[in-house]
């Protein structure tokens, strides 16, 4: 009933108590005490007996200790997916479209780098005629190099 309970605990209440009543009265407030919480057991069992009656039959597997949050977080979400909890996070995981995303820029990448260059495309400035030369002469694996002061 009382797992935090030491024997020292234990010892220390039962002396207090003997101090405290006396050797000849002990026994009938601890015969007092345990009627007291005899009745509140029954009752509490009579009332959730009453709760389970008044539900009706589709809350036969009905228990109060699942009304606790951490109980009921752990049969309802992490447990069981009786809310589609799987579900949501599927739809809301955006690792598959950015895959997608990422598979198209590379091929498109790929694609431009197989391509020739055409002659008709004219270049608006000198940087650029620059950059796409260092692009066109470093092969593909190669990066093009940049300047660290520049940055």
């Amino acid at each position: 009933m009382f797992p935090n309970i030491s024997l020292v605990d234990l010892m220390t209440l039962t002396i207090l108590a003997v101090l405290l009543f006396g050797p000849d009265k002990l026994p009938e407030i601890i015969q007092s005490v345990v009627g007291f919480l005899r009745k509140v057991r029954e009752f509490s069992e009579s009332a959730k007996q009453e709760v389970r009656n008044e539900l009706g039959p589709e809350f036969t597997d009905f228990e109060f200790e699942d009304l606790h949050p951490k109980t009921l977080i752990r049969k309802h979400v992490l447990d069981g997916d009786d809310l589609g909890i799987d579900e949501i996070r599927r739809a809301l995981d955006p690792r598959a479209e950015l895959s997608e995303v990422t598979d198209a820029v590379r091929g498109a990448a790929y694609d431009r780098r197989d391509t020739p260059p055409t002659e008709s495309r004219t270049p608006s400035t000198e940087t650029e005629t620059e950059t796409e030369t260092e692009t066109e002469t470093a092969g593909p694996d190669t990066h093009a190099s940049f300047d660290p002061d520049a940055t």
